[in-house]
C-alpha cells in the first residue's frame, strides 16, 4: 500500500470542515501534515490532472457546491524561534498552527507585535493568502518570510515580502499565484524596540475602560480578543466567514461627494491621498444589519458579517452577498469587492 492510499479519501463531505458551515464534498481528500506525504498524494495516478483546492481553517471560504477535484487539507505544525539578532526575533509556525494560538504563544514567549491581530480565525499558512489584519495592524507589516510547495512543479519554493506582492487583504496568492502553492511554514520578524498599536477607536476606548494607559502586549491582545467577541459571531455558534466584504478604497473626489451627503460617514486617510470607507457603515445605512434573505443575513452585531441562521447553501450566500452589493452600489455608488475565496461548482437551479 503507497502513502497516498493511506491519505487519500473519496468523497467526501466538507461541511465540518469551513467556519460558514456550508454542505459540499470532496471527489477526493487528503489531510497533508509533511511534505513527502503531499508529494505522495499528488503523484497517485487517481487525481492526476484533477484541480485542487488548499485548504486551511475553511474562515475565508464560500463553498458554492461541491468540489469536483483533490482538497488539500493543510495540517503542518510546529512553531519555534528560529533566529534573534540585536533588532528582533524571528519566529516560525506550521501552515496548519491555528493564528489566535500562534499569537498568544508569541505573547506568552514575550515576542510581541502581532497582538492586534488577536482572535482572528483561520490558520497561519492562509494568514498570508490573505494578508490579514484588524485594528490598525496588518499581517504583511511583521512577515518575514514563508515556504510553500508549488502544485504545478513539485518544488518547494521561498517567498520574501516582495515575492508575496501584499496588499490591502491581497496578495500574490489570491492573484497570479491563486490555487498554485501550498504554504507549509511562515516565518515573522518581531522587532524587540515594540511599539503598541492603540490609535483604532475601539481598541482605545476598550483600552480607557480598562484603565490601562500603557497597556502590556498581552492587555492589548486581551482588549482585542474582548471588542471581537461583542461584535463578531463566534463561527463554533453560528455559521460565518468573518467580514465578508473588504473596506472600499475611493478616490478624494468620490469621498468629498458621499461626505457632503453622509456628514457620519467614518474614513480612515490613505498615503496616496485616497480614503478607505467602513463597509460595515455603508451596508447598515443600506437597511442591511440583522436582514436576513431565507436562511442568511447580515449579523444584528455587525453588519459585514454574513450569516447562516442554518441550512444555508452556497447559492444562498452568494444570492444575499449580491443584494448587499446592489444596495450599497445603488445607495452610494461605491462597489462592494467579497474577502473570501469562492469554490466548487453550484447546483443546477
Amino acid at each position: 500500500m503507497t502513502a497516498s492510499a493511506d491519505l487519500l479519501q473519496q468523497d467526501v463531505a466538507l461541511d465540518a470542515f469551513n467556519t460558514l458551515r456550508l454542505p459540499a464534498r470532496a471527489a477526493w481528500y487528503a489531510r497533508v501534515d509533511h511534505v513527502d506525504g503531499l508529494r505522495a498524494v499528488l503523484d497517485d495516478p487517481r487525481v492526476a490532472g484533477l484541480p485542487s483546492l488548499v485548504l486551511g481553517g475553511g474562515s475565508n471560504l464560500v463553498l458554492a457546491g461541491d468540489f469536483a477535484g483533490l482538497v488539500l487539507h493543510v495540517a503542518f505544525h510546529g512553531r519555534s524561534k528560529v533566529q534573534e539578532d540585536a533588532d528582533a526575533y524571528y519566529v516560525r509556525a506550521g501552515g496548519g498552527e491555528s493564528w489566535h494560538d500562534f499569537v498568544r504563544w508569541t505573547l506568552e514567549q514575550g515576542w510581541p507585535g502581532l497582538e492586534n491581530l488577536s482572535l482572528i480565525p483561520g490558520t497561519v499558512g492562509a494568514a498570508p493568502v490573505q494578508n490579514i489584519g484588524a485594528y490598525g495592524l496588518e499581517m504583511a507589516e511583521h512577515f518575514y518570510s514563508l515556504r510553500a510547495y508549488d502544485l504545478a512543479t513539485g518544488k518547494t519554493v521561498g517567498f520574501d515580502k516582495r515575492d508575496c506582492g501584499f496588499g490591502y487583504r491581497d496578495s500574490f496568492f489570491k492573484q497570479a499565484g491563486a490555487g498554485r502553492y501550498l504554504i507549509a511554514a511562515v516565518t515573522f520578524r518581531l522587532p524587540k524596540a515594540w511599539k503598541p498599536v492603540t490609535g483604532y477607536a475601539d481598541v482605545a476606548a476598550e483600552l480607557a475602560a480598562r484603565g490601562l494607559v500603557q497597556p502590556t502586549p498581552l492587555q492589548i491582545s486581551d482588549a482585542v480578543i474582548a471588542i471581537r467577541r461583542r461584535k463578531l459571531p463566534d463561527p463554533a455558534e453560528i455559521g460565518n466567514a468573518g467580514s465578508f466584504f473588504k473596506n472600499p478604497v475611493v478616490d478624494a473626489a468620490t469621498y468629498a461627494r458621499l461626505a457632503a451627503a453622509h456628514p457620519g460617514l467614518p474614513h480612515y486617510p490613505q498615503a496616496d491621498g485616497r480614503e478607505k470607507l467602513a463597509a460595515g457603515w455603508l451596508i447598515d445605512q443600506a437597511g442591511w444589519k440583522g436582514r436576513r434573505l431565507g436562511p442568511v443575513g447580515c449579523y444584528d452585531r455587525q453588519a459585514l458579517v454574513l450569516v447562516n441562521h442554518g441550512g444555508a447553501t452556497g447559492a444562498d450566500v452568494i444570492a444575499v452577498a449580491r443584494a448587499v452589493r446592489a444596495d450599497v452600489a445603488a445607495r452610494f455608488g461605491v462597489d462592494l469587492e467579497p474577502e473570501p475565496v469562492f469554490a466548487g461548482t453550484p447546483p443546477t437551479p
